[in-house]
C-alpha cells in the first residue's frame, strides 16, 4: 500500500492536481495514520494495519525507519511529543506506549490504560503529559491525563457518558485546551488541561442539531486572527461539510 503526497500551490487550486510529489511504498496493508514531525522539514510517520510504523524522509521517499514488533495488534492512533524525540501510540490491545523511535524501543508502557474494548484514542500535550480517550469496563466513555515518567495510575480520570462513538481529542498548545468529539455526537466539549488538581477542567459544549459523521480542523496557520479565532473544526455530515469556528471575544 502507498501514501502518496501532494503540493498544493502557493495561489491555491486552479485546476485538479494529477501526479503526486513523492509516493511511498512501504507498508503491506491499508494505511489509517499518517503524522508529519513537529520539528524536522519532510519527515513524516505512517501506520497501518499491519501493525508496522514507518518513519520516510518524503523530500527523497527514502525509508528512515521501519518499527515492526511494538504492536500485537491494530494501531488506533499516533502522537509525536512537541519536540518529536517520543511519539506516543495506542493500540486494540488497550495498551498506550511511548517510543523512541532512533532507537526503535518502548521506553514507556501503560497497559489497560482503559479497560473498555471499544477504541481508545492517545495524544502528547505540551508539557510531556498524555492525554487519552476511551471507554470503561462499562462501557462509559472516559478522559485520563498521563505522567509518562509514572503510567502506574493516571493523574486525572473523568467519564462522561455512555455513548458508543469512539472520542477523538485534538489538542491546541497555544490555549492548553482538549477538545473532545465523537462520531455520532452532535457536540463538541472543551477541557482546559493545568498543572493544579483536577488538573482537567471543563470548559464548555458547543451543540448543533446534526450528529457528526467525522470531523478534522484547520492548523493554526490556517486560522483568521483578526477576528480572534483559536480554533476551526470542519464537521462532516452525510451530504456536507460545515466549518464549526471557535473565537474568544476581545475585551
Amino acid at each position: 500500500c502507498s501514501r502518496q503526497v501532494w503540493q498544493i500551490p502557493e495561489n491555491g487550486l486552479s485546476q485538479p492536481l494529477t501526479e503526486p510529489v513523492v509516493v511511498l511504498e512501504g507498508h503491506s496493508k491499508r494505511v489509517g495514520i499518517i503524522a508529519w514531525h513537529p520539528t524536522a522539514r519532510n519527515v513524516l510517520l505512517s501506520a497501518g494495519c499491519d501493525n508496522v510504523v514507518l518513519i520516510w524522509n518524503v523530500g527523497t521517499a527514502e525509508e528512515l525507519y521501519r518499527l515492526e514488533g511494538l504492536h500485537p495488534d491494530l494501531i488506533y492512533s499516533v502522537s509525536w511529543s512537541r519536540d518529536g524525540a517520543r511519539f506516543c501510540t495506542a493500540c486494540k490491545d488497550k495498551s498506550v506506549r511511548v517510543i523512541d523511535p532512533r532507537r526503535g524501543t518502548v521506553v514507556a508502557e501503560k497497559e489497560r490504560a482503559h479497560e473498555g474494548a471499544r477504541p481508545m484514542r492517545a495524544i502528547f500535550l505540551a508539557n510531556g503529559k498524555i492525554f487519552t480517550t476511551g471507554f470503561s469496563r462499562m462501557s462509559e466513555r472516559q478522559l485520563a491525563l498521563w505522567d509518562v515518567e509514572n503510567l502506574e495510575e493516571p493523574m486525572g480520570l473523568q467519564e462522561l457518558d455512555s455513548s458508543n462513538g469512539a472520542l477523538l481529542p485534538f489538542y491546541d498548545p497555544d490555549t492548553n485546551v482538549v477538545y473532545v468529539c465523537g462520531k455520532g455526537d452532535s457536540s463538541i466539549r472543551y477541557f482546559e488541561i493545568t498543572e493544579e488538581p483536577p488538573y482537567i477542567h471543563f470548559l464548555n459544549t458547543f451543540t448543533s442539531k446534526e450528529p457528526q459523521r467525522g470531523m478534522g480542523w484547520m492548523p493554526k496557520r490556517g486560522l483568521d486572527v483578526s477576528k480572534c479565532e483559536i480554533a476551526r473544526f470542519y464537521k462532516l455530515h452525510e451530504r456536507k461539510c460545515e466549518p464549526i469556528i471557535m473565537t474568544v471575544p476581545r475585551k
